[in-house]
């Protein structure tokens, strides 16, 4: 009788011992600097995984690194990647309204290289991570912070992939032939207003003389900050062009997954 016992719990044992461990999204606050710039990025990933994971940053609106930004690191984790929501304004800077948003993205969009470092001094945290897989890096970036990605790429960063979500495409420098490492997706709100069909235009010549691999996707009816399910409600309040839209961000955000599923060269599987 005894042995029987001791056989089924060993059983028992044996069989709980092969579950595999339940997928944990792991998130934590990291400061870091660049230069005297004291900055607070988001970092989440998936405690579950046994291997270091591809690592993708995320920039955020002109708002600054928000819940917003955040709640993408996390989707991202949720797919099987190591993401980083990174901040370029500096720790606990964030813009209440246009007007103040405005102010603290202007040096950036007049200075693209203080925009490179920024972003580069968080990417770098991303690099530093353990669970990172520094061979398959990407960026993404909404708004301002779409801008903020393409910039990765035009600076040289080695990256499989950058993606703009209803970003400025406009560049003070264009991209140089055989600088651009990246392969870039452009997604765009086919009526926003804030992105001109000429702007449009000249990225796309951009890319093209630059030899970029890239894709750019306009979404008919969506208009600036389309993946944001605030921008209906941020849109009324302060008067200005933006809207959400569910079917674009939706499309859009599948697009993304199939874009860096295929320069990961994996599948991640997608947890609503």
């Amino acid at each position: 009788m005894k042995t029987v016992v001791s056989a089924l719990i060993f059983s028992v044992l044996f069989l709980f011992s092969a579950i595999p461990a339940e997928a944990r999204v792991v998130t934590q606050s990291i400061v870091y600097k660049d230069g005297e710039t004291v900055l607070e990025g988001f970092f989440a990933y998936d405690d579950a995984a046994h291997q270091p994971m591809p690592g993708v940053v995320v920039v955020h609106e002109w708002w600054g690194n928000n819940d917003y930004a955040r709640k993408r690191a996390e989707q991202l984790a949720e797919l099987g990647y190591a993401a980083l929501a990174i901040d370029m304004y500096g720790q606990n800077v964030q813009g209440r309204n246009p007007e103040e948003a405005a102010k603290l993205s202007k040096p950036f969009r007049e200075n693209r290289r203080l925009m490179q470092t920024r972003a580069i001094a968080g990417l770098d945290v991303l690099r530093a991570q353990p669970q990172v897989d520094k061979a398959r890096l990407g960026a993404i970036g909404y708004c301002f912070g779409g801008t903020v990605a393409l910039e990765l790429a035009r600076a040289g960063e080695r990256l499989k992939g950058v993606v703009s979500f209803h970003g400025g495409l406009s560049a003070i420098e264009r991209a140089e032939p055989a600088r651009v490492k990246a392969q870039v997706l452009a997604l765009n709100g086919g009526a926003d207003p804030m992105v001109s069909q000429q702007e449009r235009d000249n990225f796309v010549a951009e890319m093209k003389a630059a030899g970029v691999s890239f894709k750019m996707v306009d979404y008919p009816g969506a208009t600036h900050a389309f993946t944001n399910p605030k921008a209906t409600d941020i849109g009324k309040r302060f008067d200005i062009p933006v809207a959400y839209n569910e079917g674009a961000d939706r499309k859009s955000w599948e697009e993304m997954k199939k874009f860096f599923g295929r320069l990961f060269d994996e599948k991640p599987v997608y947890i609503p």
